[in-house]
């Protein structure tokens, strides 16, 4: 099959998509904040439900919220919850592998050992700075919607990060921001109703941070043609 310039582009971009986790202070322009997430909304869902809402994170509000996440963090008395379970309760082989495997591979490159407990809390807290990125995004969706709405909701995330790759910018999608939906609700205001789905980080990669070198690996044996 000969490739035309379409697939190669879009082939190009979702393989190049990666979770950064160091950002440069680089401002992103509204204007492509805008058009990333317009893009994303051409994302299906069933019966046109389109269940995202997004909240741009920017300046003073994010840091404000940063600020009122991480001293939570960083309470020893923590009991903050996440509102529902992204990970399994009981881990299974393969998937607790993997897990593993990407949180070594992580903390080897930033030199931190199973010993070093602070150094990996710390590492962790830095999801909630955005891992220094200018733009911070907190993705709700109505309290209503059903299993079928959250499938509709990943295929939105992934647009996101395609647009924003596109561009030349980087995301990190982060599940971490769940346990704080209390924090996060009150700090932003938002409606009872909607519950926190995930956090996104967004901004241009500093090429110099080690833990920007991480390529995650994918197994293809999941493949089965019948």
């Amino acid at each position: 099959m000969i490739e035309t310039a379409e697939q190669k582009i879009v082939d190009e971009v979702i393989a190049a998509r990666r979770s950064i986790r160091a950002f440069l202070s680089k401002p992103v322009e509204r204007e492509d904040i805008q058009k990333i997430l317009e893009i994303a909304a051409r994302a299906p869902s069933g019966t046109n439900t389109q269940p995202w809402k997004v909240y741009v994170l920017t300046g003073g509000i994010k840091q404000q919220l940063s600020d009122e996440i991480l001293q939570a963090h960083n309470n020893p008395n923590n009991t903050y919850k996440e509102e529902y379970n992204y990970y399994p309760v009981q881990w299974l082989s393969p998937y607790l592998e993997r897990r593993r495997k990407v949180g070594w591979d992580l903390y080897s490159l930033l030199g931190l050992g199973r010993e070093n407990k602070a150094g990996m809390h710390a590492q962790h807290g830095r999801n909630y700075t955005f891992f220094d990125a200018p733009v911070g995004l907190i993705f709700t969706i109505d309290r209503v919607m059903q299993q079928g709405s959250w499938l509709d909701y990943g295929m939105y995330l992934q647009n996101v990060m395609l647009a924003a790759k596109a561009r030349g910018l980087d995301t990190c999608p982060q599940a971490a921001f769940t346990q704080y939906h209390q924090i996060i609700q009150k700090t932003l205001n938002l409606p009872d109703q909607e519950m926190v789905v995930c956090g996104m980080s967004l901004g241009y990669a500093d090429p110099s941070k080690i833990e920007n070198s991480l390529v995650t690996e994918r197994d293809l044996s999941m493949i089965k043609f019948l």
